[in-house]
C-alpha cells in the first residue's frame, strides 16, 4: 500500500511538472518520395558529413535511395548497418566510436525502432562522452542537445521517428532498458510510405500491433494524458483498425501503407507524452531474455493484460470499442470486452501467437523485478501491479490463455 501510494504521488507530482516541460514534436516531411528531400534537410541544418543508421536488410534495399540521394547532392557521408533486432550497448559505442572518427555532425536513422534506438542512444553518447548508457537510462538524465537526427521509418509501428524513448539491451546482463529524454526527438520526421511498400506479411502485423499497443496503452492511462494525446490515441487505434489488415493482406495497397505510417506517428506521440504501461514492462523482458521481436511481444501481451486491467479500463476501452465501431451499444463492460476480443482476432486473422511457450520458469523472477522496476514509479498504469499479479500475467502470456 504504501510502494503503490509512492507510484501514485510521483505520477501526480510529475504530471504538474510536466505541463512545464517543451514536448516538441519533430518537424514532418511527408508523402511520396520525401526521402528525396533529406539533402535539403541536412543543408538547412548545415550538415557537412552525415552518418546513416541502419540494419543490414534494410541497408541494403532501402539506403541506396538515400545514400545516391546524397551522392548527388555532393553530401559526404558514412553508414552503419548492422544494427540487431534488440540493439545492445555494444552496438551503440560502435556507432559512436564510427560517427566520432569520421567528424561526422548529423545523423540519419534508417529502418524500424531498433536502427533508430540505436542511433538515438549513439547521439546520446556523442553529447555525453562522460555518461555511460546505463547512467543515462530512465528519466530526462541525457540533458543535452543532439546533434542534427532525421528519422525515416520503415516500419508503420514503433513510432520511434517522434518518441523521447531509446530501448537498449545489455547484452551481460540481458537486461533491455530505456533512455527517455525530451532531446531524444528527432529534429526531422520522414514520413515516405514508399519505404514501406511491400513489407512481409509477418513484419506488417507485429509491427501495426505495436502501434495499436502505443495508442492503447497511452490511453488507458490514468494521467499524463493530454486532450492532444487523447486525440492522436484515438485517431491512430481507428485507422489502425480500419487499415492494418489491408496493408498486411496487400504490401502493395499504398493507402493503407500511407495511413499506418500516419497512425503510427500519431501512436508515438500519445505514448511519449502520456506514457506506457505493464505491456511495455514485460515485452522488454522477452527481448531481452529471449530476443523477442518487440512488435510480437506486444501484440502477444496486450489483449492479456487489458483483459487482467478489468475494470479499471472498461470506460476508456467502451470508448475505444464505440470509435473503432466494434460495439456501439450496450454496458461498459460488454463494449471492452468486445474491444479486448476484436484485439485478439486481429492477432489470429494475422498468424500471431496467443502465447510464448518459450518462457523459462528459472526467468520468470527475474522478469518479474525488470518489469515492476521499469513500469513502477514512471509509468501511470491503470493497475498497479505487485510480484504475485505480475507473475500471474506472465504465466498467462506462457500458457496462450
Amino acid at each position: 500500500m504504501l510502494e503503490k501510494a509512492y507510484y501514485r504521488s510521483f505520477q501526480a507530482v510529475f504530471n504538474i511538472g510536466a505541463r512545464c516541460l517543451y514536448w516538441r514534436r519533430p518537424v514532418e516531411v511527408s508523402g511520396t518520395g520525401s526521402i528525396g528531400k533529406i539533402p535539403e534537410l541536412l543543408r538547412r541544418e548545415k550538415v557537412s558529413k552525415a552518418m546513416i543508421v541502419t540494419g543490414p536488410s534494410v541497408g541494403k534495399k532501402l539506403a541506396p535511395h538515400i545514400t545516391g540521394a546524397l551522392e548527388n547532392a555532393g553530401i559526404s557521408y558514412v553508414m552503419f548497418a548492422e544494427v540487431e533486432a534488440n540493439p545492445s550497448v555494444d552496438t551503440v559505442e560502435k556507432i559512436r566510436e564510427l560517427y566520432v572518427e569520421n567528424g561526422c555532425d548529423g545523423m540519419i536513422a534508417l529502418g524500424g525502432g531498433s536502427p533508430m534506438d540505436a542511433a538515438k542512444a549513439a547521439a546520446a553518447r556523442v553529447v555525453r562522452p562522460g555518461r555511460t548508457l546505463d547512467q543515462m537510462a530512465g528519466l530526462l538524465r541525457v540533458g543535452k542537445k543532439l546533434p542534427p537526427f532525421i528519422a525515416v521509418p520503415t516500419t508503420a509501428g514503433t513510432g520511434s521517428e517522434t518518441t523521447i524513448a531509446a530501448v537498449i539491451t545489455d547484452t551481460a546482463t540481458h537486461h533491455k532498458y530505456a533512455l527517455m529524454d525530451l532531446n531524444l526527438v528527432p529534429k526531422y520526421a520522414v514520413l515516405d510510405p514508399e519505404m514501406t511498400r511491400g513489407l512481409p506479411p509477418k513484419i506488417t502485423a507485429t509491427t501495426g500491433m505495436d502501434a495499436l499497443t502505443h495508442a492503447v496503452e497511452a490511453y488507458v492511462c490514468w494521467t499524463y494524458n493530454t486532450k492532444e494525446s487523447l486525440r492522436c490515441a484515438e485517431e491512430a487505434t481507428v485507422d489502425i483498425f480500419r487499415y492494418l489488415e489491408r496493408a498486411y493482406r496487400n504490401g502493395d495497397d499504398m493507402e493503407a501503407r500511407t495511413k499506418m505510417l500516419i497512425a503510427s506517428n500519431k501512436a508515438g506521440f500519445a505514448f511519449t507524452r502520456a506514457g506506457v504501461g505493464n505491456v511495455h514492462a514485460i515485452a522488454h523482458t522477452l527481448g531481452g531474455l529471449y530476443n523477442t521481436p518487440h512488435g510480437l511481444a506486444n501484440a502477444v501481451i496486450l489483449p492479456i493484460v487489458l483483459e487482467d486491467y478489468g475494470e479499471a479500463v472498461y470506460p476508456k476501452l467502451a470508448r475505444l470499442a464505440e470509435l473503432t465501431g466494434t460495439a456501439v451499444s450496450g454496458a461498459e463492460k460488454d463494449k471492452a470486452e468486445a474491444f479486448i476480443r476484436e484485439i485478439r482476432a486481429m492477432n489470429a486473422r494475422m498468424e500471431i501467437p496467443t502465447g510464448f511457450d518459450f518462457i523459462k520458469d528459472k526467468d520468470i523472477p527475474q522478469m518479474i523485478t525488470w518489469a515492476l522496476k521499469e513500469a513502477n514509479p514512471t509509468y501511470p498504469v491503470p493497475v498497479v501491479y505487485d510480484r504475485k499479479r505480475c507473475e500471474k500475467v506472465i504465466r498467462r502470456v506462457m500458457a496462450g490463455t
